[in-house]
C-alpha cells in the first residue's frame, strides 16, 4: 500500500496488539502522533522498520539505552537532481524524474527521493519510531547510498550501518529478527570506493524544510502535507504541474490549513480530504490543471 491507504490497515493492526514489519513510511507520517498518543510503550515494541534508514538506526541501537542517542543522521542520495541548478529543475520531465541513481523503487517513492519529500517523511517517521525530538533527526546527502544511516552518541561517537543499495536487506533483517540469517545477495565491496557527504540544500529542494515545518507544527499538519504531495506527485506525472510546482503547491495548502491538534482517526481522514480538495482547486486556478 502506498501513501494514505496504508494508513487504516497500520493503525487496526497496532490496535490489534499485532506486530508490524512497515514499509508504509506515510502511515507514521499522518498518524505517528495518534499512535504513539494511545499507546503505553515503545513503537518499536510492535513496529519492525523496513526502510532502510530506519533499519540501519535501528540495527545501531540494539542493546543501547536511547537515553545515550544524541542524534541520528539520515542519509539521503541527493536523488537524481542533485547537481542540477534551479532553471534546470524547472523542466524536469517525469522520466527524468523516475531515473534514480542508486535505487529501484516504485514511481511514487521514486520522485518523492527526488524532490527530498521522501526524506522528510522519513524525518516524521523517525521522530515516531524512535521517539526522538525533531531538532534530533538531521539529514545528509550521501550520493552513494552506502551509508544508510547513523547514529552518533552522547560521547560523540557514531555508529553506521553499511550495505549494497538493496531493498532485500533490510527486508530480510525485518521478516528474521531477532536472527541474522545467510543471504545470497551481492556483498559489497569495500575497496575502491569513495564516500562524501554534503548538507542538503533547501533553497533548489524545499520539501524537506516543509516536512520538517509539518512536524513541528503537528497535529493535522503532516497529514495535510502527505495529501497534497500525493495529488501533487500524481499531477505531476500527468503533466498537469511542473516538478518545482509539487513544494509550491503543497506550501500553497499547508499555508491555507487550520490545524488540529492532539487529532483523532476521524480528525485525520477530514484533514486528508481537505488537503486534496484544496489542492485539486488550486491546480485548476492558478497551474491550469484539469
Amino acid at each position: 500500500l502506498v501513501g494514505f491507504s496504508g494508513f487504516e490497515p497500520t493503525w487496526e493492526a497496532i490496535r490489534a496488539g499485532k506486530r508490524v514489519a512497515l514499509a508504509t513510511k506515510e502511515s507514521l507520517v499522518v498518524g505517528g502522533e495518534l499512535i504513539a498518543r494511545t499507546r503505553n510503550r515503545p513503537l518499536l515494541d510492535q513496529i519492525i522498520p523496513i526502510d532502510s534508514e530506519h533499519s540501519a538506526i535501528w540495527q545501531c541501537i540494539q542493546g543501547i539505552n536511547l537515553e545515550q542517542v544524541d542524534r541520528i543522521w539520515l542519509t539521503a542520495s541527493g536523488g537524481p537532481f542533485l547537481r542540477w541548478d534551479q532553471q534546470q529543475l524547472e523542466n524536469v520531465t517525469v522520466e527524468q524524474a523516475l531515473a534514480h541513481p542508486n535505487w529501484r523503487m516504485g514511481p511514487k517513492i521514486t520522485i518523492d527521493s527526488a524532490t527530498l519529500m521522501n526524506k522528510g517523511f522519513e524525518v516524521l517517521e523517525a521522530r515516531w519510531l524512535f521517539g526522538l525530538d525533531l531538532s534530533q533527526i538531521k539529514v545528509v546527502i550521501h550520493p552513494q547510498s552506502i551509508i544508510h544511516s547513523l547514529v552518533e552518541l552522547v560521547d560523540g561517537s557514531l555508529l553506521a550501518q553499511l550495505g549494497a543499495p538493496d531493498m532485500r536487506l533490510p527486508i530480510q533483517f525485518a521478516l528474521t529478527f531477532p536472527e541474522r540469517v545467510a543471504s545470497p545477495w551481492p556483498r559489497l565491496n569495500l575497496f575502491g570506493q569513495n564516500w562524501s557527504f554534503q548538507e542538503p540544500d533547501s533553497t533548489r529542494f524545499p520539501c524537506l524544510e516543509l516536512a520538517y515545518r509539518a512536524g513541528e507544527a503537528g497535529g493535522t499538519l503532516p497529514a495535510c502535507l502527505n495529501a497534497v504531495n500525493e495529488l501533487a506527485v500524481d499531477q505531476f506525472r500527468k503533466g498537469k504541474i511542473k516538478f518545482a510546482q509539487i513544494p509550491q503547491l503543497i506550501e500553497s495548502v499547508m499555508e491555507r490549513h487550520t490545524v488540529i491538534q492532539n487529532p483523532d482517526f476521524e480528525d485525520l481522514v477530514e484533514a486528508d480530504r481537505w488537503a486534496r480538495c484544496q489542492a485539486e482547486e488550486i491546480v485548476v486556478i492558478k497551474y491550469g490543471g484539469r
